[in-house]
């Protein structure tokens, strides 16, 4: 477990993100900074699975910083359409849309549209956390986390982001879009890397 103060530096620029994850790294004394503030610019997510991109990122901000780094990667996956949208999450409709970043209702749509003939609407979210000590640490910390539901044929909910209003928590009976900040933060995919970086950490 880390015994004095670290400053770490988050691959993302992400406020929410940041807020998320920093409270739960505080009780090992890591302090979170986000790579905007020492002007790093985004990596190039060049790989095909959320490990090696969130392993890019940490990467590419801890050499550019010289201090440690956290990267998370996350998306969307569907088995009935092979994974997708995955870690194209946050693009998956860009294609359609002249090269441009598309909206959330965007990928919503598309997702929907996809999905439309099959009747198989099974979904989770993944995340996946990696912790480097350094820029060529040979043994990152790696925390995964699923959260596993269903994709409804139509929106419910405006709280959230991404797909959120369209992903389905048997459990809780709710959209993660309906369910609220705080319930979300506690069973989310997120929470459950986090939970699990939590242990590694102590362990280390």
């Amino acid at each position: 477990m880390t015994t004095n103060n670290t400053q770490c530096v988050l691959a993302s620029g992400n406020k929410g993100k940041l807020a998320e994850l920093s409270n739960a790294l505080a009780d090992h004394h890591i302090t979170l900074v986000a790579q905007s503030e020492f002007n790093v610019t985004e990596a190039d997510e060049t790989a095909v699975t959320f490990v090696e991109n969130a392993l890019i990122k940490a990467r590419h901000a801890s050499l550019a910083t010289g201090l440690p780094a956290l990267a998370d990667d996350s998306g969307l996956v569907v088995p009935a359409l092979n994974g997708a949208p995955g870690i194209y999450s946050a693009r998956y409709a860009q294609s359609n849309h002249s090269g441009r970043k598309p909206t959330d209702l965007e990928n919503i749509n598309k997702l929907l549209e996809s999905l439309a003939p099959l009747k198989n609407r099974a979904a989770y979210f993944a995340c996946v956390l990696v912790y480097l000590r350094h820029a060529n640490d040979p043994e990152p910390i790696i925390a995964t986390g699923q959260w596993h539901g269903t994709v409804l044929d139509e929106l419910n909910g405006d709280g959230g982001f991404g797909y959120d209003p369209v992903f389905y928590c048997p459990d809780s009976k709710l959209t993660a879009a309906t369910m609220g900040k705080e319930r979300k933060q506690q069973i989310s995919h997120r929470a459950i890397a986090l939970k699990k970086l939590h242990q590694q950490l102590i362990n280390r």
